[in-house]
């Protein structure tokens, strides 16, 4: 019998701007709720229209950042795109303690961070279909002017090179699928040997043992009464 590690995991999930990993992230927490908690990033970017503070991201003006920076209040912080992006410590540890999985949505600079102070983590990259199709997202959305999407567009295309820094990759084109795979990793990573605690014999298990590997007994004894 084995025992697992009942703590639970850090779940890293990037993709360039328009790559659908809100979506995908979302998908994850709907369908395990219990088990699964979304750490919310602290950004200096601006509010728009779409976002909903405390849920999407906690908002704050580029002088409070800073001013936590120097606090220490960041797991890990990057500046994207003119803007600040950070990953608060606070709840993580708690969380973890609990057997709870913590999802970071962050970018790629800040995923290298958490990968050299957290190396065992899950670190999963979310790439689009096509940067045609990347393109198209990005103009959907109608929050940026051209300027900015184009300035997304070509941060995107240096992202996606920065692939193989991470442990897994998902295309995202058909959002149900993306998220079966997602799912299909962390189940996989939960079966990995280093989360195996201790690995036991239960009684009956013990009694078959010591049955075969005594020769006298074993050739006395009915094995299939052994065994019910």
């Amino acid at each position: 019998m084995i025992k697992q590690k009942k703590t639970g995991q850090i779940i890293v999930i990037s993709s360039p701007s328009g790559g659908g990993k809100g979506s995908i992230i979302a998908g994850l927490l709907q369908n395990n709720p219990k088990d699964r908690w979304l750490s919310i990033s602290t950004t200096s970017r601006e509010i728009r229209d779409n976002d909903i503070p405390g849920e999407t991201y906690n908002f704050v003006s580029k002088e409070e950042f800073e001013q936590k920076i120097v606090e220490g209040y960041f797991l890990e912080y990057t500046n994207y795109v003119g803007n600040y992006y950070g990953t608060p410590k606070e709840f993580i540890k708690e969380k973890l303690d609990a057997g709870i999985d913590v999802i970071l949505e962050i970018e790629i600079e800040g995923a290298s961070n958490i990968k050299k102070l957290i190396p065992e983590a899950i670190f999963i990259f979310i790439m689009p279909p096509s940067l045609k199709i990347l393109v198209e997202r990005l103009r959907k959305r109608n929050t940026d002017d051209t300027d900015k999407i184009m300035k997304r567009f070509h941060t995107a295309y240096k992202e996606i090179n920065e692939v193989t820094k991470y442990n897994y990759v998902v295309v995202n084109d058909e959002l149900s699928e993306a998220i079966e795979k997602v799912e299909a990793i962390i189940k996989a990573e939960k079966c990995r040997v280093d989360r195996i605690e201790e690995v036991y014999l239960d009684t009956k298990e013990e009694e078959i043992h010591e049955l075969l590997i005594n020769e006298k007994e074993f050739k006395n004894e009915n094995l299939s009464e052994k065994i019910k």
